[in-house]
């Protein structure tokens, strides 16, 4: 399964818009992923990617013919602000795992991850009729955790003391959201576990810098699911 079967050429929000990659935008993942502050957030090592990981990582995983991430474009100016992605597609499960990268600074805190994670996680279950969507994020990166909590993930678990960060040890924690949980919010339902945290605010100020991930290519073909 292609890209273009999995997503049209733009998914339209109200601050954002998500496009299809294209090869120019290697110099902005270049510029992204060379940041310490999203290496801190991002990896388990304590440096930034150098410059021929990142060309490795934006041919296979971002523009290759089975990539399946989009472009995160604010919609006012159509300036390239970063990048989303699904993962490790389990097509006989119909699950998923989902990370994001606001890789302008100044674009921080505008509300645009919470959106792009909305607009994708709409697209998930509504369109592909995908099943779970899932998530791995760094236990210190707590404003990314209540935008995805406001975006409907629930943490399921934890990989104790995973990480080694700015002197001390760090869980790792699984997040995940089910069609279930998407369905019964927009039919304004209580959903166990996610209480008042869907509410359609804005994530606080810094709050999408980066969702960490798996790094792994996973196995990007579908199955039967749909």
């Amino acid at each position: 399964m292609r890209q273009k079967a999995w997503f049209p050429a733009a998914i339209v929000g109200a601050k954002v818009v998500l496009r299809r990659h294209v090869p120019d935008n290697v110099n902005a993942f270049l510029r992204w992923y060379a940041d310490p502050e999203i290496a801190r957030l991002a990896r388990y090592q304590a440096t930034p990617m150098r410059p021929e990981e990142i060309q490795r990582f934006f041919t296979a995983r971002v523009v290759g013919p089975d990539a399946l991430a989009m472009a995160v474009h604010e919609r006012s100016t159509d300036r390239l602000v970063g990048t989303c992605a699904f993962s490790q597609l389990d097509g006989e499960n119909g699950s998923a795992l989902y990370h994001i990268t606001i890789g302008e600074s100044d674009a921080w805190g505008q509300g645009y991850g919470t959106e792009a994670t909305r607009l994708m996680v709409d697209h998930a279950f509504g369109t592909l009729g995908l099943h779970r969507i899932a998530l791995n994020v760094f236990e210190f990166n707590e404003r990314a955790i209540r935008a995805y909590r406001r975006c409907g993930f629930v943490v399921e678990g934890r990989s104790r003391e995973s990480i080694w960060r700015d002197g001390r040890w760090w869980d790792e924690l699984a997040m995940s959201i089910l069609e279930s949980d998407w369905s019964a919010a927009r039919e304004s339902k209580p959903v166990p576990g996610l209480g008042s945290e869907w509410t359609g605010e804005e994530a606080p100020a810094r709050s999408e810098p980066v969702g960490a991930g798996s790094s792994d290519p996973g196995r990007p073909t579908v199955g039967r699911w749909r």
